[in-house]
């Protein structure tokens, strides 16, 4: 049987054979460009979330012409491979310390940044041995206000992140809230005084309850996740290198979903 006898048994004219294998093709001259647009993409941010992805890029969809649903544009990235995995991690990086203050975060409303920062540790692996990363990022802007990387689990990378974060802050820190673990770096001596010394209020979750410094935890995950800290690197200047690099994309170039899909450095600047 012929073409033409076969698509005339089933009802079908050659011109709508035509149409629906023209439209086949447009749909994958589309998803290649979609494909293309998304591996630019993971260049940077190698495991940035479809709903991320799909916003970043809508624009350059409707550029091109191309409308994809989120439903749609998920498929053609399980299609290929290109979804992301969750990773685990369960080393451990804080002792508890013996200093106490109260949950100041639990009951605030956040409006503004400087409101409140969330301090946090977490380890990288490299061939030298383990460092580890300390965190303050602002809870409101989910801005990422100050980092170290130190081989110790000492007091000084956590005030050293403490430093940076004061240096690059133009407004009075009068009355903000530094909330963290019980981690005994977070209550040394030093710590405190350089909290006194500019009236910031410490705050600590319970001893045991991961949610209660939450935010800080699901930014270790973030970085380490999406931009790779996760791997072995070699050194402490590799991981250093690295983590600049995922700081700055994360606070100027990954649309963040708590913050309506903006910017954190676009909420925490304006």
């Amino acid at each position: 049987m012929s073409l033409k006898d076969a698509l005339a048994w089933y009802g079908i004219s050659r011109q709508a054979y035509s149409q629906a294998e023209q439209q086949a093709q447009w749909r994958a001259a589309e998803d290649q460009r979609i494909l293309a647009l998304v591996r630019e993409q993971r260049q940077n941010h190698p495991r940035m979330g479809v709903r991320k992805l799909h916003h970043k890029l809508s624009p350059d969809l409707a550029a091109a012409g191309i409308t994809r649903g989120r439903d749609a544009f998920f498929a053609l990235l399980g299609r290929h491979g290109l979804l992301v995995k969750p990773r685990l991690s369960r080393r451990r990086t804080t002792r508890s310390g013996l200093w106490r203050c109260p949950n100041r975060l639990a009951d605030m409303t956040l409006t503004r940044p400087h409101q409140a920062w969330v301090g946090d540790i977490t380890y990288i692996a490299t061939e030298e041995g383990f460092v580890y990363l300390a965190l303050l990022t602002d809870a409101y802007s989910r801005f990422i206000v100050g980092w170290d990387v130190s081989t110790s689990l000492a007091a000084e990378g956590c005030l050293r992140a403490l430093n940076q974060a004061m240096a690059h802050t133009a407004v009075s820190l009068a009355g903000l809230v530094h909330h963290s673990d019980h981690g005994i770096q977070y209550g040394s001596w030093d710590y405190l005084d350089r909290l006194r010394a500019h009236q910031m209020l410490p705050s600590m979750g319970e001893v045991g309850n991961c949610y209660d410094n939450a935010l800080a935890e699901r930014m270790n995950g973030i970085l380490k996740c999406e931009y790779g800290l996760d791997d072995l690197f070699i050194n402490l200047e590799h991981v250093r290198l690295a983590v600049a690099q995922a700081v700055w994309l994360y606070n100027y170039d990954r649309p963040h979903l708590a913050l309506d899909f903006a910017y954190p450095a676009t909420v925490h600047f304006t």
